[in-house]
């Protein structure tokens, strides 16, 4: 089963061209669902399950591979959907989301397409499982639902937005005042975590769920602005994957705007920490963020504002 991403080092030619591969499955029923290829180390049966006393009720247990212990997870329960029954010969996908590996179990995989970010599109609302997805796309005359993992993952490990007091120094937070900032994400669960850090800094938040309106939205402010938009926009920050237009491309289109150009952009992702330092480098991005870091991120908005000092 691992031979569906032996080909995983040429897919990085994809990034920056506003594509993506997506690895396609089934749960516990006939709808086909999605995550991204580049969250995939890899597909295999399920090894030997050991069971974990007080765990979530989506984690089945925890299993042994290449010297690391993984938590598996049923998605299909993890988004409200019946559980899985599985055995010895049931099938795992083992990611990485935000610096963390885990195992999710599912009830098949299908194969990995590539597709244009054009292609991929915000469920709409109303549609099923809306809570657990980030956007939907259609594929011989099927839909497909991508699945908001972060979403899932914050569910079952709940993640902190505490900040250390040191951080919220007040000459600190004072220098903060009237500053604002970009936050360019499909996923509800990315926009609330880091909203929460902005409100403790007292910065105003401006959201788009994807690249496109989140270009939209910076021309718009742009116009409104007197003077430089440097002066009233702290910082961007954008995910990387997301439906329309995903973060490189819109690095790559603020860069190449002169009024936007000069904006400082944080690329803040779930995907691997040492492929995006080269996709940073590669787009003009110019700071590098794995989710979900509380301090870093007030960390960096700090360092931003010794920059303009």
């Amino acid at each position: 089963m691992s031979e569906i991403l032996k080909n995983v080092d040429s897919r990085t030619n994809l990034v920056g061209q506003n594509r993506l591969e997506l690895l396609m499955f089934k749960l516990a029923g006939r709808q086909i669902f999605a995550i991204n290829v580049f969250k995939v180390q890899e597909v295999l049966t399920l090894p030997q399950l050991t069971l974990m006393p007080h765990r979530n009720a989506s984690v089945i247990g925890v299993v042994h591979l290449r010297g690391r212990s993984l938590p598996v997870i049923d998605l299909s329960l993890a988004i409200g959907m019946r559980p899985i029954q599985y055995d010895e010969n049931s099938t795992i996908i083992v990611t990485e989301y935000n610096s963390t590996v885990q195992a999710f179990l599912v009830g098949s995989v299908d194969r990995i397409v590539n597709l244009n970010w054009e292609q991929i599109m915000p469920p709409p609302s109303g549609a099923g499982h809306r809570h657990y997805l980030t956007a939907i796309t259609q594929l011989e005359e099927k839909i497909i639902e991508i699945i908001d993992v972060e979403k899932v993952l914050s569910e079952i490990s709940p993640l902190s937005t505490e900040l250390p007091d040191h951080i919220l120094e007040d000459d600190f937070v004072d220098k903060l005042h009237g500053k604002e900032v970009i936050m360019v994400d499909d996923s509800l669960t990315a926009h609330t975590q880091a909203k929460a850090i902005f409100d403790k800094l007292g910065l105003k938040v401006h959201q788009a769920m994807d690249g496109e309106a989140g270009l939209r939205l910076l021309k718009k402010l742009a116009e409104q602005t007197s003077g430089p938009i440097t002066d009233r926009i702290l910082l961007v920050v954008t995910d990387a994957e997301m439906p329309k237009m995903d973060g490189y491309r819109l690095t790559t289109e603020i860069r190449s705007d002169p009024e936007l150009k000069d904006l400082y952009i944080v690329l803040h992702t779930s995907l691997s920490g040492a492929f995006n330092q080269a996709m940073v480098e590669k787009v003009g991005c110019d700071q590098f963020l794995s989710k979900f870091k509380p301090e870093e991120l007030a960390r960096i908005v700090k360092d931003r504002v010794e920059q303009e000092s």
